[in-house]
């Protein structure tokens, strides 16, 4: 193969600009990240793609144990006479609910839930474990799977079946659980800036937008290469309505029986599509070096000559001992195939070693964000590469700030807004006056729908501009997957 090899490769990728979701799924299969099983909405995770699912994992859990939260894990099934508890909550959710009504060849006396998400049974399992404050505060996370059946799919973004984690957690006061609603958001934006290069928004959800039960939801938003909104994860606060439902109470300091207040906060694997549509291109995947599943590939160049094998191995044992996550590929593949494939896989830094550069005691550095290359001594090697990874970061972020920025405008009108929105896309920021009318009417007219009120507040002027009343917040409007 020759060079020619490598553009055979990328052209099999359709181009962002003419169609940014085919190339999407383009870069989902030709990545090798998922495939589509027999169960319309139903997707299978290769290995690359769960790899990037279980590091994000390993580094989410190590900072949810930080904060106190411990793992456990509830049941699959849900009895409907549990989820009908809640009537906010289960209302919200019917629509997508899927039930088990057969067990073997009998039918069952009352129907299952597959669970769509798990507040009842960690409500019912509260009731029998929370008696005293000094079981509070009681902080639990599962990682599993949840099943909501939507009527349309993509990979990573809308599945019937997805991964994720839900968090819940019950305290003692609404002072302290509204504390760590906003904590775990806050656990969730860092997350996302200093692992996956995303810069978010980080704001409140409307009453419209709000989770099913909540008193507030949490939100970051996050803005993708095509300018759509991403809400990437979300915090809510519960109060005590779902512990009154499910009468679970504590005896407090004073021995009196009340209510505890409660907290649930999750994010799933449609953050692996907010990674591929905030840093892809139109050769594939540009992942961020923190859950690479491979974060640098060696190859060596000319490898039938004498040493370059052994030169390019001893570059990935050096690597590996630092820690990293190194692959060597000494296939008969033709250079041109293999930088074509580790580009299509976005592996942050590629080392090229071939018998000129080992006789000179170097190797080169290609940064796959930007395709900057650096000779570097191999007696310099373990820094040089571990550099090379936080520019890699640094580089994806600030592409992804830049394109956040200069994307969100300010709009006093309704038409404004819509002009706005369909000649640049992006988040449009604007007053509002509060009400569901106006939201409604901004999603009718400019098809645009609330993302968040963000924390950072501005003062854009005095009026609502759905309805000129006076306005009462700040909120930003997007085009949202």
């Amino acid at each position: 193969m020759n060079v020619m090899a490598k553009e055979k490769k990328v052209e099999q990728i359709t181009d962002m600009e003419v169609d940014f979701a085919q190339w999407y799924t383009d870069v989902c299969k030709k990545a090798q990240l998922i495939d589509y099983s027999s169960i319309k909405g139903v997707f299978i995770y290769r290995p690359y793609g769960y790899a990037i699912w279980e590091h994000m994992q390993r580094l989410m859990d190590a900072e949810f144990k930080k904060a106190g939260v411990e793992n456990v894990y509830m049941p699959l099934l849900i009895p409907e006479s549990l989820l009908q508890k809640e009537k906010d909550h289960v209302e919200g959710f019917a629509p997508e609910c899927a039930w088990v009504t057969m067990g073997g060849s009998e039918k069952l006396e009352e129907r299952y839930c597959i669970r769509p998400t798990s507040e009842t049974l960690f409500c019912e399992h509260f009731r029998n474990v929370i008696q005293s404050h000094r079981d509070l505060p009681m902080k639990y996370n599962q990682w599993c799977s949840v099943l909501r059946w939507e009527k349309t799919s993509r990979p990573f973004l809308r599945h019937r079946e997805f991964l994720w984690q839900e968090g819940h957690t019950m305290h003692a006061t609404a002072e302290e659980a509204k504390a760590f609603t906003e904590q775990m958001l806050n656990l969730y934006a860092d997350f996302c800036e200093n692992v996956l290069a995303m810069p978010v928004t980080r704001g409140q959800k409307t009453e419209k937008e709000k989770f099913n039960g909540a008193e507030a939801t949490y939100t970051i938003e996050c803005m993708m290469h095509d300018r759509k909104a991403l809400q990437a994860g979300t915090s809510h606060y519960f109060g005590d309505g779902f512990a009154q439902a499910f009468e679970i109470t504590f005896t407090d300091k004073n021995n009196q029986k009340v209510f505890p207040h409660q907290t649930s906060w999750g994010v799933s694997t449609r953050l692996i599509g907010g990674i591929i549509m905030t840093h892809g291109d139109n050769n594939g995947l540009v992942l961020p070096p923190k859950i690479a599943p491979v974060q640098v590939i060696v190859l060596p160049i000319a490898q039938h000559k004498p040493g370059v094998i052994e030169g390019a191995t001893a570059i990935r044992d050096r690597l590996t001992a630092a820690g990293l996550r190194v692959k060597m590929d000494d296939s008969d593949n033709s250079m041109g195939w293999k930088c074509a494939e580790y580009e299509m896989k976005g592996v942050p830094v590629r080392v090229e070693c071939g018998p000129r550069d080992l006789e000179n005691g170097q190797c080169v550095l290609v940064r796959r964000n930007d395709g900057e290359k650096v000779v570097v001594k191999l007696e310099d090697l373990e820094t040089a590469v571990a550099q090379q990874l936080e520019l890699v970061h640094q580089g994806m972020f600030e592409k992804a700030k830049k394109n956040l920025t200069d994307h969100i405008y300010a709009a006093s009108t309704l038409e404004e807004a819509k002009a706005l929105q369909e000649a640049n896309g992006g988040f449009i920021k604007t007053m509002w006056c509060g009400e569901e009318a106006c939201e409604l009417k901004m999603k009718e007219v400019a098809g645009m729908s609330s993302r968040c009120m963000p924390f950072a507040q501005e003062h854009l002027g005095d009026t609502c501009p759905c309805c000129g009343k006076p306005a009462k917040k700040m909120i930003y409007w997007g085009v949202a997957y």
